[in-house]
This record gives C-alpha cells, structure tokens and sequence, in this order.
C-alpha cells in the first residue's frame, strides 16, 4: 500500500515492512526509514525520524546561501547528484552542454498509478496489485531535466522494486554518464555486506565484508552479470543470522555490466547504490528523448536470511518467472556436453539418450559440436547448418528418434559469438567487433557479434527461428 500524507511524506508498506521518506523544503527528497513495519504512521511521525540540525558543520558545503543548515553530504537522501555540496557517490551523472556536471533534481511532482509501467525494453517484475505504483518525478530548473523514480510495492512478498528514467525536456543534448537504479541511505555504519563471486566452475562463493568507513563494491565489466560477481547483495546487522535479526538484500533484474557498492562517510551514515556500471558507460540523450535504468529489487527481513530467501523466492516465483513452466516442475535433462564434448556422432548420442530414459530423465540436450565442422572450439561458430557427418537425418530426423523415446529435445546455441574460422566470418567480417588494423584479444577462440547493427540481428533471428523450428525443439540452452 502506498500512502502520501500532505503531499510531503510517502510511505510505502508491506505486510511486514515499511519505507518512508519526504519531500524536504528544498525540494530534495530525505530517506526517513527502512525496516520492520511500523503501522500506522503520520506525517508527525515521519518528521520526528529526519535530520535535525541548527547551524552549520565544519568543512560541509552549504546547499544555499539561504538555507545554511541543509548539508547534504550529512543527510540520507532518496537519490543524489555532485555539484551542491554532497561528495559521496551520486545516482546520477550528466554532462550539461554547457559543460557542467552539477545537477540539482528537485520535487516537482508526485503520482500514484493503477498499473505498472515497463522499464523501456527491459526485463522487469510484473503482477502489482492497483495502486502500488509511485511514480516521484523531479526536476531539475537550470537544464530542463526530469528524473522519474519509480516504486513498485509487492505487498504480500514484503519487495519494493525500484527504477529510474531520465527526460530531456531541453533543447540541447546531455552525455549521460551514470543512471543508477536504486539508492538506500542509512544513518548509520558497521553493516555487513555480503556478496557472491567466483570464477568459472567455481561460482557464489559467499563473502562477508563489514563496512565501516570507505567504500566496498562488487561489479562485473565482463559485458553480462557473469560468474564473478552476482548482482545480488545483501546487509545484515552485527545481531543477524540465519533466523533472526534484520538484514536488507538488493538485486538487480539486470543481465550486462553491473554494480552495487556500499560507502560510509565521515559522518557515519552508509549509502548503497546499485545499477548499470558506470565505468565503460555513456549515452548521448537528445532533446525529447528518454533512458531507462534497469528495476532493481529490495527486501528487508527481520527473521534473518532465511526470512529474506523466502521473501525473495516467492517475490520471483510470483513476479519474474513467467511462461508454461513457472508453477511447474523442471524435467530432469541430461547433456551431452560432459559425456562426449565434440566427439559424438548420431549411434552415440542416440545410446546416451536411451540409457537417460531408463533411469527417468526426461529431457536430452545435444550441446555443441552438431553444426558446421565444429570439431572444437576453434571453428564454425556462426555457421549454424547441421553436421549431416555427426547427424545423417539432420536436428530434424534426430529430434524425432529423440521425441519417441518418450523424452524431450533440447538444443545448444552461442549466437552472438562468431569464429574467425567459420563461414560467416568469411563473408562478413565487419560484423564482428573489432578495432580494424589492431592487434585484437579473443577469450576461447571466439569474437562477438555486433548486435547494434541491423543486419545481424535480422540473420541471427533468422537462424534461430529455422534451427528452433525445425529440430522441434522443446528447450533451449543458450550460452553466453
């Protein structure tokens, strides 16, 4: 349920949870709190958990000359932005025209909608209930931007989901440098962060790191959410474990470069961003048009991490997985990537599918090595026609000795990767990425398409579109 008391102070509540924070004098938005629900509540009490302050402190920079007390390196804020005096990471980051990089996004209206809007064509949750959507847009005066923060309540997983989208309203273009997805500020230090990294073969290795002054992060520049670094985070008090104590956990629906950091700063208080990666990123944004950051999801539990697990398990059980599948369960599959690897033929694979149907697996995957003469990983990728050696009768006639076995089909792709070796690459060498006449470093013998141009996305969909329909087949693994 959403609330806006007075138009001043907006609460947001859960079966269990409530997020509370208002609009300041100023305009800005001041995050109050976070945590165990605490009922009914009023714009009095709401006002008695902000920022107090009667005169200036120390070295701060003062927001106004007229409104000395507001120090915003010293106040939990709903978003942030450099340039007025808070020196901590910020949410978001332009570059003006004019050059500038200061921003200043004020309030300037708030909406509370029946329905939920997507994140542009990004993946997102779906399934609100009417009337928990808040949509806060600010403004930002000197350069005709609005900044939408959007929340979406899940009352009964005890979720808040957050985006943002940046409007340029103005006549000249801005570079967008960073657009985050959700900022919690906390006025207090000594969390610990635990995040899950790994490497290939050895992903989620669990790591607790307590924050108490600097900066902790986890990110992935690797061009996906990858096996070294999850996008999911999480923070606990000193008191939490398993089934007690309370502890706030942050994910991001969100699948390219990533990053979620933790800062303490002199002043004691913890703000926690998450988002796209800032280093690499940069969008040119024209008059009229808008960007949209990815949704990121929030939960806080006061029953430990086994409370926030079951939170976030029902959250995407409920709300992310869609389709045929999401309230059934899995077939059990065998692949044969580990018991042949590219040395198979159509008699071989078809004896490893009949011995899975006798111990009651019901779905077979062929992985790589069935197209081109894709004999190891240093050819034919991109090349996406059957091995009629391996499979005399094509994915066709395999699939359907596969399908009379009683079991399902599934079937292996790596579309957006190219080989040098392959005949795609060969007729379009320029659909690869690369920095021509440079010296170019390729991970497993492979280059990776470029998607942003038109005709591959038309020649992938093309290819995938015939190989899914004529194999039949019933799953797909796509690598990445």
């Amino acid at each position: 349920m959403i609330t806006i008391l007075n138009d001043t102070v907006f609460c947001l509540q859960t079966a269990h949870t409530t997020y509370l924070f208002r609009k300041m004098p100023s305009g800005h938005l001041e995050h109050l709190y976070y945590g165990d629900s605490l009922g009914t509540v009023t714009e009095e009490d709401a006002l008695a958990l902000s920022e107090k302050r009667g005169c200036e402190t120390g070295n701060m920079i003062c927001y106004s000359q007229d409104q000395k007390t507001l120090l915003l390196e010293d106040t939990c804020l709903e978003m942030s932005a450099g340039g007025k005096g808070d020196i901590r990471e910020p949410f978001v980051e332009v570059i003006h025209a004019d050059g500038s990089r200061t921003s200043d996004f004020l309030f300037d209206h708030a909406e509370i909608s029946e329905e939920k809007e997507c994140c542009g064509e990004l993946p997102s949750s779906y399934g609100i209930k009417e009337g928990n959507h808040l949509c806060v847009t600010l403004r930002d005066r000197q350069y005709q931007l609005l900044l939408e923060l959007h929340y979406y309540v899940y009352e009964e997983e005890n979720v808040i989901c957050r985006s943002s989208r940046l409007v340029n309203t103005g006549r000249e273009p801005v570079r967008l440098e960073r657009l985050l997805s959700a900022q919690l500020d906390l006025p207090e230090s000594g969390l610990r962060m635990t995040s899950f990294t790994g490497a290939w073969a050895r992903e989620m290795y669990r790591t607790d790191r307590t924050v108490t002054a600097g900066s902790c992060t986890v990110a992935s520049t690797a061009g996906s959410s990858s096996n070294r670094a999850n996008p999911f985070v999480l923070f606990s008090w000193p008191e939490t474990g398993e089934k007690n104590g309370p502890c706030i956990g942050m994910n991001l629906i969100y699948s390219g470069n990533h990053y979620e950091t933790a800062e303490v700063n002199a002043y004691g208080k913890t703000r926690i961003l998450c988002g796209i990666h800032p280093r690499g990123f940069s969008w040119l944004l024209h008059p009229g048009e808008t960007f949209d950051a990815p949704e990121a999801v929030l939960s806080f539990s006061a029953q430990g991490w086994t409370g926030l697990s079951l939170q976030m398990h029902a959250f995407v059980r409920g709300h992310i997985v869609r389709g045929e599948w999401k309230s059934q369960p899995r077939p059990v599959l065998l692949n044969s990537w580990e018991a042949a690897y590219f040395r198979f033929d159509e008699g071989r694979l078809l004896r490893l599918a009949r011995a899975a149907r006798d111990v009651g697996i019901e779905l077979f995957v062929l992985d790589d090595g069935w197209f081109g003469n894709r004999n190891d990983d240093t050819s034919s990728l991109g090349d996406w026609t059957e091995n009629r050696k391996k499979l005399p009768d094509g994915l066709d006639g395999f699939c359907r000795k596969i399908h009379a076995m009683g079991m399902r089909f599934g079937i292996w792709v790596e579309p957006e990767m190219v080989n040098t070796d392959s005949n795609l690459y060969r007729q379009h060498p320029d659909w690869a990425l690369s920095i021509p006449g440079k010296p170019h470093a390729e991970g497993r013998n492979q280059r990776i398409l470029d998607l942003a141009n038109p005709d591959v996305v038309d020649y992938l969909t093309e290819e995938m579109s015939r190989v899914f329909s004529i194999s039949g087949t019933d799953y797909v693994k796509w690598d990445m």
